[in-house]
């Protein structure tokens, strides 16, 4: 199936003021309703990363979990979930860090990873970088290595991408969104 970036788009609903008033949150919930859309979205992923030497699909709480999931199974590797505290009954590692409306706390499994794991790290959005770097800081905290950062939406304006390459994180993203952007 061949990528089409405006199919994905017209799919991403623009809710205002969503969290907090001057926010434009970007709901991919309608992609989910298009079995279409959502098999160009897996197969975009699939193609970028089936011959990468990646050893581990790490999933951000909560949407991450949707795609990276998906993206695991069908390239055969292990699945991390990076929760939100209190979520994981397990011995935890811990990074607290700042998100656009506050701060947050990221958890994940002590076992998880292994020395010389390379890690692809899915979320939803790159807004900010805050989750993403966190799971970056824990991954590498277990000897693992990132690989790369992905997500369906970048928001450039709000400089995460940028952050993640400025700490050494490459980041690929099928679509972006300026802020103004219906």
């Amino acid at each position: 199936m061949i990528f089409d970036e405006f199919v994905l788009k017209s799919l991403i609903r623009p809710v205002q003021d969503f969290p907090e008033p001057g926010v434009v949150f970007r709901d991919i919930t309608p992609l989910f309703q298009s079995p279409r859309a959502l098999r160009m979205t897996i197969d975009s992923f699939i193609q970028r990363y089936i011959e990468s030497d990646v050893s581990h699909i790490a999933v951000l709480d909560a949407r991450g979990f949707l795609i990276g999931s998906i993206v695991a199974y069908e390239l055969n590797k292990p699945l991390v979930l990076f929760r939100k505290r209190g979520k994981l009954p397990a011995d935890v590692l811990v990074e607290t860090y700042k998100t656009e409306y506050g701060e947050a706390t990221l958890e994940v499994h002590a076992d998880s990873l292994s020395e010389g794991d390379r890690v692809l790290i899915f979320d939803d959005l790159i807004a900010t970088g805050g989750t993403l770097l966190a799971a970056a800081s824990l991954i590498r905290r277990m000897g693992a290595s990132v690989h790369e950062a992905a997500a369906i939406i970048d928001l450039p304006e709000l400089g995460g991408s940028r952050k993640l390459q400025d700490a050494g994180i490459p980041t690929f993203n099928l679509i972006a969104f300026s802020l103004d952007e219906k």
